[in-house]
């Protein structure tokens, strides 16, 4: 008589050798869709894959037939399918293009919203880290714009904004570390206008306290490393500069390395005016 513990074992194994029966038979059936020139049974097969979440093997599929159903009934399902499985496999160029040929070929479809929102989030994922060129954040955000523009409501709102505000921190991001580099390199001119721009371009950003403080350590270098006749003009801005810091952030992390250098400004000016 069999131990239940040998039944349990006999049981696993057959279990086993079923899992790898029909993984067998699976791959087998997808390999002879991916051989066949019936475009009908690479559709069965693309979508069974498809809803099975097997995005890799349903794309392959669905790559083969695409431009063959263009025209045809099935079109606009094997359109979203083909630009889903491309997103879920990080093709992200892929898919943002097939989202937005799918948005213009069918503008009323059900999945023209999904579609929409997935398109712009591919320019998301495409946009790169802030030091390198921003074309694809822009344009991602461009894309956000339009489709929160088309679907005010849409139930995506929320995680588009959250995308949103990740990519403009990239531009600000940016455009701050430009300006904190003129100052670097001591040219204090050219950081000064960076900082102006960007503060006038960003006006609600995060990194304002830490621009403001920038702008004034540039204006203050300028200040004091100026001829005599440039001095007392640039010893009066760096001063300004560093009264709107107090005012705005009079609890900054900068606040003691700012004191210092208005001390030395006014001390500096006083004497020049003396003189």
């Amino acid at each position: 008589m069999r131990t239940f513990a040998s039944c349990l074992k006999f049981m696993k194994q057959g279990i086993y050798i079923l899992f790898i029966a029909i993984l067998l038979t699976s791959c087998s059936d997808f390999q002879r869709a991916l051989k066949s020139e019936d475009v009908s049974e690479k559709f069965k097969m693309a979508t069974e894959l498809y809803e099975a979440e097997k995005w890799t093997k349903s794309k392959r599929l669905l790559d083969q037939i695409l431009p063959k159903y263009r025209g045809k009934p099935q079109a606009e399902k094997v359109t979203f399918m083909h630009a889903y499985c491309s997103y879920q496999v990080k093709d992200y160029y892929i898919s943002s293009y097939h989202f937005d040929k799918f948005t213009d070929i069918y503008p009323q479809s059900e999945k023209a919203e999904e579609a929409a929102f997935l398109a712009a989030k591919g320019y998301y994922y495409n946009s790169p880290v802030y030091s390198k060129e921003q074309k694809e954040t822009i344009e991602a955000l461009e894309k956000f714009q339009l489709f929160v523009n088309q679907y005010p409501n849409s139930k995506y709102l929320a995680e588009a904004n959250a995308l949103v505000k990740e990519l403009d921190f990239k531009l600000e991001k940016k455009a701050f570390e430009i300006a904190k580099q003129y100052d670097q390199i001591r040219d204090y001119k050219a950081s000064i206008k960076s900082f102006n721009n960007f503060l006038l371009e960003f006006p609600g950003t995060s990194l304002r306290g830490e621009a403001m403080f920038y702008r004034l350590d540039a204006a203050y270098n300028l200040a004091i490393l100026s001829i005599d006749q440039l001095k007392e003009e640039r010893l009066n801005n760096a001063i300004g500069y560093f009264n709107s810091l107090k005012k705005s952030f009079p609890n900054s992390e900068f606040m003691e390395d700012a004191d210092k250098m208005n001390e030395e400004l006014n001390k500096e000016l006083s004497t020049f005016t003396k003189s």
